[in-house]
This record gives C-alpha cells, sequence and structure tokens, in this order.
C-alpha cells in the first residue's frame, strides 16, 4: 500500500510486446539495395500481417525489386505483382526464384495453408486479473508462427506474363478524327534510340543457339528505305574459324541476314511482323534469314514467323536480354549471352478416340524444332531440355491461364532432384511423377476454341503455342 491505494511491480518480462502506434519508428530503412525505391521489409510485412490472412490475395501494382511478392510468398499470401520496367520484373523474378523461407506449421494440414498457421502465444497480466485472482489473459502473436525447423521452402510456381499494350493512334488521327494506314502509328515502327546500340551488341556477340551454337556476323548495318527492318548484315563464313556460324572447313558461303527489332518496352506485334515479311520481299537479292528480336513476342505474332512458309528464306526468334536496357546490368553480362534463338514448339493437339475420356481432347509436347545453325535447317528436337510447360484450355488471346502445368526435367539426374539435393529436401516422388510427363490430362476446350502451351527450356527461353480447335 502506497498512501492507501492499492499498486504492483510489473516487470519487462510479465509482457514484453507493446501495442503499436500510428508512427513507426522501430524498422531501419532496406539496406543492400537491389532497387533504388526498395523498402525495407519488415514494413511490407507489418502492413500485411495486419490486413490479411493466409490465402488471401496480394495486389502489387508496382512490383520494383519484389519486396511485396516475397513477403507475400515468405507469409503464405497469394500474390500478383506488375511493373513496366523489364528491369524491376528481372530482378523481382531472380530475387523469387533464390529465396529460401522457414516452413510455418500449418493449423489443420488437410485444409492448405487458407487454415492458418500455428502461432506462438504469451499470457498477458494486467492488474485486473491479477485484483480479481483471474488467470491471464492469452495474447496470439501473429508475427511468430512455429517453424518446423526440418524443412525450408522455396517460391511456389508463378509465371511472368506480358499483356501486348493496344494500338496507338497517330497524332493526326487524334486532332482532326481522319483514320489513318495502320501502319501511321507512332508507337510501333521506325528507328528507336536503343537501335544502332542494339546492332552494335549484334555485330560483338552475335545470336547464341542450342549446344553452343552461334549466329555470327562479318557485318550487320542498318536498312536505308526499311521502317521495320532495322538491319542487313551477311553471316560469317566457314573459313573465318571454329566460331563461325558453319564448321570449319566446309565451304559454306555467308548468308544475308536481316533484323527486325521489337520495341523496348513493349511486345512485338502481329502486325510488325507482317510489314517485316512484306518490305522484306522488296529487297533483292532476297535474305536468306529474317531474325525477329525482342524483348517479349505476343503470341499471334510469334505464331506468324513459326508459321510462315517462304521457300528459301527461314524466319527465326531471337530473345533479347532485358539488361540491353540498362548501362549498369549490360557490364555484368557474359559477352554472347544478349540475342538467343528462340526454339519452334512441337505440340500435337488430339482428340482421344477411346476409354472413358473419349471425344475429350489432350495435348501432346514433342519438344523444341531449333535452328541448327551449321546445317541452316529446321530440326526437330526432344523433350528432354523442357523445364516446364503450362496448358491454358480456353485461351482469349491475351493472357495465358495455366489450367495444367508440368514439370518434365524431374528426373533422378534432372533439375528438381539436383535442387532438392541442395536444399536437403525430400520431394514426394509420386506427386512429381504425376507431372513430370509431355502428355496433358485430358480435358474439354473452352468457349474460345483456342488452346495455348506456353513451353520453358533449361535456358530459362519461353515459347508460346496456340492451336484452334475444330
Amino acid at each position: 500500500m502506497l498512501s492507501g491505494s492499492p499498486y504492483f511491480k510489473q516487470y519487462q518480462g510479465d509482457f514484453p510486446w507493446v501495442q503499436l502506434e500510428n508512427s513507426w519508428l522501430d524498422q531501419p530503412p532496406a539496406f543492400s539495395k537491389s532497387y533504388v525505391v526498395e523498402t525495407a521489409s519488415k514494413f511490407i510485412q507489418r502492413c500485411l500481417l495486419m490486413t490479411t490472412d493466409p490465402g488471401d490475395l496480394v495486389l502489387d501494382p508496382t512490383c520494383g525489386s519484389g519486396t511485396t511478392a516475397l513477403v507475400s510468398e515468405q507469409w503464405g499470401r497469394r500474390w500478383i505483382t506488375c511493373d513496366t520496367s523489364r528491369v524491376a520484373l528481372t530482378l523481382a523474378k531472380q530475387r523469387l526464384m533464390t529465396a529460401m523461407y522457414d516452413y510455418y506449421e500449418l493449423a489443420h494440414p488437410q485444409e492448405g495453408v487458407a487454415s492458418g498457421f500455428n502461432y506462438k502465444t504469451v499470457p498477458h497480466v494486467t492488474l485486473k486479473a491479477i485484483a480479481n485472482n483471474e488467470p491471464s489473459a492469452t495474447e496470439t502473436l501473429y508475427d511468430q508462427p512455429l517453424v518446423d525447423r526440418k524443412k525450408k521452402r522455396v517460391s511456389g510456381p508463378f509465371t511472368v506474363e506480358a499483356v501486348p499494350a493496344p494500338a496507338v493512334k497517330s497524332v493526326e488521327e487524334l486532332l482532326d478524327g481522319t483514320p489513318q494506314p495502320a501502319d501511321a502509328s507512332i508507337a510501333r515502327s521506325g528507328e528507336t534510340l536503343r537501335q544502332d546500340e542494339w546492332r552494335e551488341e549484334l555485330l560483338r556477340t552475335g545470336i547464341r543457339g542450342k549446344s553452343g551454337q552461334q549466329i555470327r556476323f562479318t557485318r550487320l548495318e542498318p536498312l536505308p528505305g526499311c521502317r521495320h527492318l532495322h538491319a542487313d548484315g551477311e553471316t560469317r563464313p566457314s573459313a573465318e574459324g571454329a566460331d563461325s556460324v558453319h564448321d570449319p572447313g566446309t565451304a559454306y558461303a555467308p548468308q544475308r541476314i536481316v533484323v527486325s527489332f521489337g520495341p523496348d518496352h513493349a511486345p512485338l506485334e502481329q502486325r510488325q511482323v507482317a510489314h517485316a515479311i512484306e518490305e522484306a520481299q522488296t529487297l533483292v537479292p532476297k535474305p536468306n534469314l529474317i531474325v525477329f528480336a525482342a524483348f517479349q513476342f505476343d503470341p499471334e505474332a510469334a505464331k506468324d514467323i513459326d508459321e510462315t512458309n517462304w521457300p528459301g528464306v527461314t524466319l527465326l526468334k531471337a530473345q533479347m536480354n532485358a539488361d540491353l536496357l540498362t548501362d549498369d546490368l549490360k557490364k555484368k553480362r557474359a559477352g554472347n549471352e544478349s540475342f538467343w534463338l528462340i526454339g519452334q514448339p512441337d505440340v500435337r493437339l488430339e482428340r482421344i478416340a477411346e476409354g472413358k475420356d473419349k471425344g475429350k481432347y489432350h495435348i501432346l509436347v514433342e519438344g523444341f524444332d531449333y535452328y541448327n545453325t551449321k546445317t541452316g535447317d529446321i530440326e526437330s528436337g526432344s523433350s528432354e531440355r523442357i523445364s516446364v510447360w503450362l496448358l491454358d484450355t480456353d485461351y482469349d488471346g491475351r493472357s495465358l491461364y495455366p489450367r495444367q502445368v508440368f514439370f518434365p526435367m524431374a528426373g533422378a539426374k534432372d533439375g528438381w532432384s539436383r535442387l532438392a539435393k541442395s536444399l536437403k529436401a525430400e520431394i514426394d516422388e509420386e506427386l512429381i511423377e504425376a507431372y513430370r510427363g509431355t502428355v496433358s490430362l485430358p480435358f474439354e476446350p473452352g468457349e474460345h476454341k483456342r488452346i495455348a502451351v506456353k513451353i520453358v527450356d533449361d535456358r530459362g527461353i519461353e515459347s508460346l503455342s496456340i492451336l484452334e480447335v475444330d
């Protein structure tokens, strides 16, 4: 007793947690930033834990280096994130793919992550409880789930999608309403500020193909008089050494090659492909190779490139490294990793003729058809180098929704087993076996009557094949 008033002594260990106020001064800023406006993950974590539950969907419209997606993945939230910068998307993708997380104990394992976690609890001793001889209240610490120390987690499967940008009207059309030709758009054709740099880089590094093959150039110059073809050159003949386009000692003549570069921050569109082919048909002599180099390909544009049949002329797709958009990252890039040849997916759609699934369809993925830089022919490849493939059974023409996902490289000596060994993790062999094949599960096509198959090879190069259902 003190002056007739009751009191008690409270120790810090009785309840070393306090209610958060509006001003958060207890967290430092982000250190070792990989992006200029990167936010400390602790701030994102606190906001996410206050406003969402495990299994909820988190949207981050401007991902930056991917901190929100990373924290969402860590705490069992689903996420969607986007950005206009390819640098940001590359950083976020790499950060997510290389992250490792604690494995939290699920409250109800049979119900999945949506059932929540088992959290640490602490007694909350109050003066009222002591005065009334009541048991102390129990507080749940939602930022401290119980961890299973025998397991580790990595990021779950995710896809990186690009929605084609709408066509942009010309200035004249916007001002007076007069319809303009399709190629009058100011957003898709003509020189960009970076095309000179891309030409120089392409001349220096060449285009990397399958199994160490390369297309190298003796010259690569601007192509005057063309708006959709941006470079004209010759492949290096075999007599110039072992790193040429053909085997040394074989008398192959150099080939004429023309290049069409895609836009900086949008997919290469179907219209540009059509205009580039029209311009190539006016060239004398005609080119042997037409290369479309882009950071992203519109699905319809990729389909036109793969399916165009022009005797004596081969059309190829080349993936441009996202680092080409940044000077600082370009310095760290290996000399031959600026341009990669993209294989053509070899995919078949078949109707099931017998059995319980009669009348349904399935997809058979045969592999990639690759351009052989030594022979100049398109050759069928195998499915051995497919890391993952995704199937959308009702493709709407804009975005791919993976309804079936398969991981062919899941054998005893393949990528998934090596990953499990590195992480000292356990993989459910029966489950992974069901999703490692190259034949899809039976399905019925959706209302759009279009099937999309995205294939990612072991280099991380993506290809999309679109099939129509009769």
